[in-house]
């Protein structure tokens, strides 16, 4: 259904509840690529030892995954949501699994695949290479309930700016190209698309982004996040909050055990209700809650961003990223943040000049 009240914004597309758009978009891109920065070092430790290393960690490190990574250098979540923002940038609208597998195929390195990507997702790359359609990929994925799709699609939710119900529509079909049709992971992508597209609605708030959550999201997801938002009400800081995560989330031994999205994702979303939205905040919560601290700082991060825009964020971070991706031979992409964050800022623009034009055609018919 043709929602009319986005035509009638179009004109005041750029500025929303006295914070630019433009600055929403590029805090959501900055937070989650500059959160999933700070928490890749740490990445699978448990929190005591993080805190035993680094007492708070709030500084960008080097790290050795498979080559040694300067400070500020993202990981495989940042290169999913890259592949996203390519297909959005090339198609200027929303997009589709076909669209985003098509990038998948001309733009990631094989060289790339054993050092930026799970090992499970090779066979993946195999198959989009081979032909097959790309709602089907995800039927082969070993691990469905991973956050490998919660923790990139941000593109999708900004796409989608202020349009959440398109933007939970839209991440059913891209999930496909990750996971099964009906797989958990593909529900709680519901969630981190639905709040990047509620935080950028004019006048958003915390509450109101929870909101859209629950009303929006899928339901098994929502009941999920909202015993962890009950759990953790109380939490001041990062060590309370961790705490109260133990009694929810604490598996060892199965494969990728940290990695769910389940336990991901409401991390993230807990964490941006308790700093309220602050991106530095949130991105050192992230980086010291332990286990998978790289998905929870770009959750955390790039959901504050969407809200609140960058200003929080240091200039040293922000340029420590930059700088990283600027001589990662690995990456799909070495667009800055900015070019980024610009270009889907563009995609929306043509996206609702699309929307207008056929409302004004058609309004009268």
């Amino acid at each position: 259904m043709i929602n009319t009240t986005t035509f009638a914004g179009a004109q005041q597309a750029e500025v929303v509840g006295g914070l630019a758009l433009t600055e929403k978009f590029f805090g959501c891109v900055a937070g989650s690529h500059v959160g999933a920065a700070m928490g890749a070092p740490t990445q699978n430790w448990p929190y005591d030892r993080i805190e035993k290393e680094y007492g708070t960690l709030d500084r960008l490190l080097s790290y050795n995954k498979g080559w040694q990574r300067d400070p500020g250098t993202t990981d495989d979540c940042t290169e999913r949501q890259k592949l996203m923002i390519t297909a959005i940038i090339e198609k200027q609208d929303r997009v589709t699994a076909e669209d985003i597998k098509r990038a998948w195929v001309r733009d990631v390195k094989a060289e790339a695949e054993p050092m930026l990507f799970e090992p499970f997702e090779r066979p993946l790359f195999a198959m989009a290479r081979s032909g097959i359609p790309g709602r089907d990929i995800g039927k082969y994925c070993d691990f469905s309930g991973l956050n490998t799709l919660a923790s990139s699609c941000f593109p999708i939710g900004l796409i989608n700016a202020g349009d959440v119900r398109s933007a939970v529509e839209d991440v059913l079909e891209v999930g496909q190209l990750y996971q099964t049709t009906a797989s958990r992971g593909i529900q709680w992508g519901t969630v981190t698309a639905a709040a990047i597209a509620a935080a950028c609605e004019p006048g958003a708030t915390v509450d109101a982004v929870l909101a859209a959550i629950t009303k929006y999201g899928a339901q098994g997801a929502t009941r999920e996040l909202n015993r962890s938002l009950r759990a953790t009400a109380e939490c001041k800081d990062f060590r309370e909050l961790r705490k109260a995560f133990d009694k929810l989330y604490s598996s060892q031994g199965p494969p990728y055990a940290w990695l769910y999205a389940p336990e991901v994702v409401s991390k993230g979303v807990c964490i941006f209700r308790m700093v309220k939205g602050n991106v530095k905040d949130a991105i050192i919560a992230a980086a010291n809650i332990g286990r998978d601290t790289a998905s929870v700082g770009a959750i955390a991060g790039g959901l504050s961003g969407a809200l609140s825009g960058a200003a929080s964020i240091p200039e040293a971070w922000i340029q420590a990223v930059e700088r990283a991706t600027s001589v990662n031979t690995y990456t799909n992409s070495r667009r800055t943040m900015k070019q980024h964050s610009d270009g889907l800022l563009t995609a929306f623009q043509s996206r609702l000049g699309k929307m207008k034009a056929h409302y004004e055609k058609m309004a009268n018919a």
